[in-house]
């Protein structure tokens, strides 16, 4: 099976629905977003992580700089806390040393997405695999169930079937579903998911982003 490719420092994702809302993954902010996206890719890389989103926000003299992390599209769960934490005092020490920086104090808040980031991309559905998720197809019924597969046509899903109230949750038959014909795609929560991160690990990705934040400022 081919693996999806890294979005590149320019703008190019490999966003599938032209008509969802883009999770930032194609960098459509400012020059100087794509410029510190370059910069501090090599960082999250040699964590193991992966660089989903890069913004700056530009408030007079001050900027605040978001950087949205991820696990690998191959791995389970989402980035703990301590792991957030780490990566954002390298990040801010990157961009304390930018020789190209212009000397105005900055915000660095780092996070990782939550679990409303839309299944935009190749890689989001990776991650997805064995979860619960709703796909809302363009020309058909809308299906939510178990995602079993990902592949470079699209997904198979096992649907969840409609019972009555008090009933044990019935399973359809597999259901394969091409990325052209998906309009938006989401996972759904599910609390049985709740310990998958471990004590230490706080919220991940299936019920809400993992954040830290840093002040900063040229030395």
């Amino acid at each position: 099976m081919t693996q999806p490719n890294r979005p590149n420092a320019h703008g190019a994702s490999d966003n599938l629905h032209s008509d969802s809302p883009s999770d930032g993954g194609n960098l459509a902010g400012t020059a100087e977003a794509r410029r510190l996206f370059d910069l501090l890719n090599p960082t999250v890389a040699n964590h193991g992580l992966f660089l989903e989103d890069v913004n700056v926000h530009l408030a007079g003299a001050h900027r605040t700089v978001s950087v949205v992390v991820d696990l690998e599209q191959n791995l389970r769960g989402g980035v703990g806390m301590d792991v957030i934490a780490a990566i954002s005092r390298e990040l801010s020490d990157v961009l304390d040393a930018d020789p190209q920086d212009d000397g105005r104090p900055f915000d660095l808040e780092v996070s990782s997405p939550g679990v409303g980031r839309p299944l935009t991309e190749r890689r989001h559905w990776y991650r997805a695999r064995g979860r619960m998720v709703k796909v809302n197809v363009v020309a058909g019924e809308n299906v939510t169930g178990r995602l079993l597969e990902v592949d470079d046509d699209g997904v198979t899903v096992r649907p969840e079937l409609t019972v009555k109230k008090g009933m044990k949750p019935k399973q359809g038959n597999p259901q394969q579903i091409a990325f052209d014909k998906i309009r938006r795609g989401t996972v759904e929560v599910e609390f049985s998911h709740l310990d998958e991160a471990g004590p230490e690990a706080g919220l991940h990705e299936d019920f809400g982003p993992t954040a830290g934040a840093v002040d900063g400022e040229e030395s």
